[in-house]
């Protein structure tokens, strides 16, 4: 055979081991910087649990972002940190969840449980859009008022495709009504007469945070925060029908999209690409804790896991959140919060007069 005929060379096979390890190195700056800002906010966070690792977390990203302003050699590990690693955090956090315990709990609050979502995100989306708040961010809000706080806008990010200054103010907002649960939900239980569960039923479904609804309900009393705690996981579920949900509709808005425009999400054309692999990860999870496959002193290295994960996410969401965008938005998504953070209250407790729990 001559040179002339002779056949191209291939390059040599790259190992995968190899291939991975090279794509793994450029991000790890960024992994570093939001791993260590995530220490520094869950050291913060146990000395003032009523703020909080996750919050933290995005606060002193924000902060460090107005100063440092990560360059390219950071942006690649922020971005796996602010997308990959949240999504692991949802898979974890279903390592919680016990289905028996949920099954006994939801069916006496299922009814106040799904009540207040159902309102909740009604309110969202007509308030949200009365004040002209963008769709993303109304959602961020209302999943974030109606579920579990951080996690259920963790769940939701990836979902939708947020933005980053829509991650942190959804997230700042819903810490803010947080607060405001923790120290005035107790005196309200106290004025209303009510007895530990249905303070825990109430906390449970009106606060977000689970470090907020602990704090709520261990000032009430021991036997509310038992309560509350098994309502407030039981809650968390509820990730799954939005995710599926919000999946669904992003995809019907892609097809649909006129042409020549920029969808926002990318199309799905199969059915099991409408499932996120880290909802069907959150399920199997907790599908695996309810056999008892997970020993029960594992629980609580779990959950710390979870919230570290979830910290170190809100830490490089933090550090990519642009300010110039974040003053744009304005007071209006805090009036948003605090208007579900009052209808969310309100409905949980007529929903529990309403069912005789009160």
């Amino acid at each position: 055979m001559t040179k002339e005929t002779e056949p191209p060379r291939r390059p040599p096979a790259v190992p995968v081991a190899q291939s991975k390890l090279s794509a793994l190195v450029p991000r790890l700056p960024g992994l570093a910087l939001a791993s260590s800002i995530a220490g520094t906010a869950t050291a913060v966070g146990r000395l003032f649990p009523i703020v909080g690792g996750p919050v933290t977390g995005i606060v002193l990203g924000i902060l460090l972002a107005a100063v440092l302003k990560p360059g390219a050699r950071l942006r690649p590990g922020i971005s796996t940190a602010s997308g990959f690693l949240l999504q692991v955090a949802v898979v974890v956090l279903g390592s919680q969840l016990s289905l028996v315990q949920i099954v006994r709990v939801g069916i006496s609050s299922l009814p106040v449980m799904v009540g207040t979502l159902v309102v909740c995100l009604a309110a969202a989306y007509w308030i949200g859009r009365g004040l002209g708040i963008v769709d993303d961010l109304r959602t961020l809000i209302g999943v974030g008022t109606g579920i579990c706080g951080a996690s259920a806008i963790a769940a939701v990010t990836p979902v939708i495709g947020a933005a980053g200054v829509e991650v942190s103010y959804a997230v700042s907002t819903i810490f803010l009504f947080n607060i405001a649960a923790v120290l005035a939900f107790p005196f309200l239980g106290h004025l209303l007469g009510m007895h530990q569960h249905a303070f825990g039923l109430f906390a449970g479904t009106a606060v977000n945070d689970m470090s907020s609804v602990v704090a709520a309900a261990t000032t009430y009393g021991a036997p509310a925060a038992d309560y509350a705690v098994v309502v407030k996981l039981t809650r968390t579920l509820m990730i799954i029908p939005i995710c599926l949900g919000l999946t669904i509709l992003a995809n019907r808005r892609t097809r649909t999209a006129p042409a020549g425009t920029t969808p926002h999400a990318r199309p799905r054309t199969r059915v099991v690409e409408l499932v996120p692999w880290f909802l069907v990860g959150f399920l199997l999870a907790a599908a695996v804790n309810t056999t008892g496959l997970i020993p029960a002193r594992a629980h609580h290295a779990l959950g710390e896991i979870s919230v570290f994960l979830i910290t170190t996410a809100l830490s490089a969401i933090g550090l990519s959140t642009d300010l110039v965008g974040l003053r744009r938005a304005g007071f209006r998504p805090l009036i948003l919060g605090g208007f579900l953070w009052m209808v969310v209250s309100i409905t949980s407790l007529a929903l529990q007069f309403a069912t005789g729990s009160l």
